[in-house]
């Protein structure tokens, strides 16, 4: 009998959707593609918000179309606007947030939690220990991040990277080659309910034992017009230092990865004029005695993901009220700087498979004796200065 829809509300929940015929449904995820790559809901197709007037029609074909983004606003909006033009479109309710908590919130606790859990750290001692663990070591090592009777504050966001660098400091204390103390550090800056939920659940499934403090960064900075996410990223920084020193570690560690590093070098060259990126680990300005490490420095993102999809994991991406009500488009009209340099990589890499190798590489073989200018202790320093006492190049 065919259903009658003709007058339906915008909004359908997951659980209605599972009482209808899904085969006359198409899922379309709207969010940008950095988004999708932390996870798309299963059987779901993407087309970024930018591109549905161009795709939608095409994609849905004779199917009744169920858009979804980050929380449900943005696909509302415009699941009306095809309403409009005579669409039978509706719009996921909560969005990819609400059905992951929906999700989690059907995982069975106790017994089979402590299995997942269990299971997660196998994978990163045997399936991924050569590209994880082993590269988590490298850096470690070769930067000389960890000394006997540190504390370090392990900072979690919610998001894959910062989960993963909490299962390898575990893995790195389970070997217990020497001794040194880790606090599982959450900052809550104003997360939605539902973000902290699963945040929550996420580290409850894989056993990280977290300590949850709270602030109000998204508050003070979402009315901020110029670079909020700047201004966002070093107050959260801020606040880290501040409440890991209060607990007495003496480091934090945050989830920069490998292709992190290769964006802030081509960000500081195309954008701020400058070569430099993101250290390895750094002494802190303001809090005396505090130090910040990197230990995923050496870890491909693309690694993480696949350690991600294999475990069956879903992660928050940024969870800000500011970015989880805009789209990212990879035609150029908008997003972030960083997602243009991983669409501008992305091209590189077609000709050059090992371009960021070259990057990285780079950076740690710079030739002071061939740079016009270069900077060091904040003072600029030009060639000239030492010219007239060099023999010059060999020609």
């Amino acid at each position: 009998m065919e259903e009658k829809e003709t007058i339906q509300p915008i909004e359908i929940t997951w659980e209605e959707l599972q009482s209808r015929d899904l085969e006359r449904y198409i899922l379309v995820d709207t969010r940008g593609d950095e988004a999708v790559n932390y996870g798309m809901i299963p059987g779901a197709i993407a087309i970024p918000e930018c591109e549905l007037v161009d795709k939608l029609a095409a994609a849905a074909g004779d199917k009744k179309v169920i858009l979804y983004c980050s929380r449900g606003q943005n696909s509302k909006a415009s699941a009306e606007y095809f309403r409009e033009q005579g669409m039978d479109v509706y719009s996921l309710q909560g969005g990819y947030t609400g059905w992951l908590l929906n999700l989690m919130q059907k995982e069975q606790p106790g017994e089979k939690e402590n299995e997942r859990a269990r299971e997660i750290e196998k994978s990163i001692r045997k399936k991924f220990h050569k590209v994880l663990f082993s590269r988590f070591a490298k850096a470690i090592n070769e930067y000389d991040m960890i000394q006997e009777n540190d504390k370090i504050a392990v900072c979690i966001s919610g998001g894959k990277d910062s989960m993963l660098m909490a299962k390898l400091f575990q893995e790195l204390k389970r070997h217990n080659k020497f001794p040194f103390e880790l606090v599982f550090l959450v900052m809550d800056p104003g997360y939605s309910e539902a973000n902290r939920k699963i945040i929550e659940n996420n580290a409850k499934l894989m056993d990280i034992p977290i300590t949850i403090f709270e602030s109000q960064i998204f508050d003070a900075v979402y009315d901020i017009e110029d670079s909020p996410c700047y201004l966002c990223a070093r107050m959260r920084r801020g606040y880290l230092y501040s409440h890991a020193k209060e607990l007495g570690c003496n480091k934090i560690a945050l989830g920069h990865h490998y292709d992190d590093v290769i964006e802030t070098i081509l960000m500081g060259m195309l954008y701020g004029g400058q070569v430099q990126t993101m250290m390895p680990k750094l002494h802190s300005t303001n809090f005396e005695g505090m130090e910040l490490i990197r230990p995923l420095y050496c870890i491909h993102e693309e690694d993480i993901l696949a350690w991600k999809q294999y475990n069956d994991l879903e992660f928050i991406q940024c969870a800000c009220r500011f970015t989880e009500n805009c789209t990212m488009c990879d035609n150029g009209g908008g997003g972030s700087k960083r997602q243009e340099v991983k669409i501008l990589l992305r091209r590189l890499r077609r000709d050059n498979p090992n371009i960021e190798r070259s990057i990285f590489n780079s950076i740690h073989s710079v030739n002071l004796d061939m740079m016009p200018g270069y900077k060091t202790g904040g003072v600029l320093h030009s060639f000239l200065e030492n010219y007239d006492g060099h023999a010059g190049e060999n020609r």
